[in-house]
């Protein structure tokens, strides 16, 4: 089991570094030019050879990238191009942002999700299951963003309940605070849970065909009873790998929400780094969606491997 757990690791590690390559590589290819971004278009050529040079913009991509990756694995993410302030400044309440939401979301989704999936699975082929296959199966059919615009235009146009704009601020009472940031959690509520629930349903009932499930509805044992003490642990494997990438997701995919909703998480500092060309801010911001992904990943393979008997005690 130990030898599993590195592999998963050292297999984390190497992806990482791929993920760092192809991050600067697709980076550096984006159009235009951050020092006539940064200095306008009446900048003289003088004025761009010397911005280049201060910035480090006119070295040779592969020097650019070792010198990049080696500060990013001290910790030192660097200076934004187009501003001059340090990258760490500009995440760190960005990504304060992000991580609420994301905690937010994953409390009330996670057991919601696995709850409801369960109830689907215990009474199949009834109005209950068939109303959660119906519903998820739909919710994930649509995307995000026409989720989040039908919720403006109802909430917040028509009905005028909630506002359009995700407001933080540290002087927000309680509900003030949950009034701004309903609408992006109740969409990503959605999105995650629609997923979770379906895999929850279909691990419970694959389970449910094995020999020693069919022993204990032989015995009498009722079907409540089978699946919370005995089919549900069977699928804590792929149920947890289902809510690791949910979860990933709601770090590195809510660009589409932060945006919609102007929420100032660490998403939409990545859409402004992209529009003014901060190709350092970009790959950080990057870099962190990357090790959030494939951490948790790997919390789940080793999760996996813990709730397997035949992994955790090959012998």
């Amino acid at each position: 089991m130990q030898r599993m757990v590195i592999e998963r690791i050292l297999i984390g590690i190497v992806t990482l570094w791929v993920v760092s390559v192809l991050v600067f590589v697709m980076t550096s290819m984006l159009p235009g030019d951050v020092a006539q971004i940064v200095l306008g278009q009446s900048a003289t050529p003088e004025s761009l050879a010397a911005y280049r040079a201060e910035r480090g913009l006119d070295q040779p991509r592969v020097f650019q990238y070792f010198a990049w990756l080696g500060n990013m694995l001290t910790g030192d993410l660097g200076t934004s191009k187009a501003g001059g302030a340090t990258i760490s400044s500009l995440i760190s309440g960005r990504l304060y942002n992000t991580m609420i939401l994301a905690a937010i979301v994953a409390v009330i989704a996670v057991p919601l999700s696995v709850a409801l999936g369960l109830m689907a699975a215990m009474y199949p082929g009834t109005w209950i299951d068939r109303s959660l296959t119906f519903g998820t199966l739909a919710l994930i059919s649509v995307p995000e963003f026409f989720i989040a615009t039908f919720m403006v235009l109802i909430f917040a146009v028509n009905l005028g309940w909630l506002p359009a704009i995700a407001r933080v601020a540290p002087e927000d009472t309680f509900w003030e605070s949950a009034r701004g940031l309903a609408m992006p959690l109740i969409t990503l509520i959605i999105v995650v849970a629609a997923q979770m629930i379906r895999m929850t349903r279909a691990g419970i009932l694959n389970v449910m065909n094995s020999p020693y499930i069919e022993m204990a509805i032989l015995k009498g044992v009722r079907r409540k009873r089978i699946i919370l003490r005995h089919a549900f642990f069977n699928t804590i494997g792929p149920i947890v790998n289902v809510i690791a990438l949910n979860l990933a997701y709601l770090v590195s995919g809510v660009v589409i929400v932060e945006t919609i909703f102007a929420y100032p998480g660490l998403a939409k500092l990545m859409i402004d780094g992209v529009q003014t060309r901060d190709l350092p801010l970009v790959q950080a911001t990057a870099m962190i969606f990357c090790g959030t992904y494939v951490i948790l990943i790997i919390l789940a393979d080793v999760a996996a491997i813990l709730a397997n008997p035949r992994l955790r005690n090959p012998k």
